[in-house]
């Protein structure tokens, strides 16, 4: 009879395996919806054949959307206050170097347009991004 009574004793030890199994089950979701949650401007570029752009600093970065608003890197700019943004800008800067995207469908006048801005505001170097161009097999 007392070999009963030992039984029917509640259990003193926590059972960890369901726990360890739905932090795993989150874990696989968090590494598989992580990178779908990137931000970014949807930029349809240009195709070009050139060559990666060498270097690791950070650059800034200033997109021109199809509906012709500038942004530098993240942040919505006037393009009328392009030129005096950048000049804050460039004087923190060392380098003084800026890539430039613009969507394909902007028209050619209003890049060039604010290529100007950005060397008048100082730049010095200026990049444009494009995408590689696709090979056809």
């Amino acid at each position: 009879m007392q070999g009963s009574k030992s039984e029917n004793r509640p259990m003193s030890d926590i059972n960890v395996t369901p726990l360890v199994d739905v932090i795993l089950v989150m874990l696989i979701i968090f590494m598989v919806t992580a990178p779908m949650m990137q931000q970014g401007l949807d930029v349809d570029l240009p195709q070009t054949t050139s060559r990666p752009i060498e270097g690791q600093e950070e650059r800034l970065v200033i997109t021109i959307t199809s509906k012709r608003e500038v942004f530098v890197n993240q942040e919505k700019v006037d393009p009328l206050l392009l030129r005096r943004r950048l000049e804050r800008t460039a004087a923190a800067k060392l380098n003084k170097e800026v890539l430039l995207r613009a969507d394909r469908t902007v028209p050619y006048g209003f890049v060039v347009q604010m290529m100007a801005e950005i060397k008048n505001a100082g730049i010095e170097k200026l990049g444009m991004v494009t995408e590689p161009l696709e090979t056809r097999r």
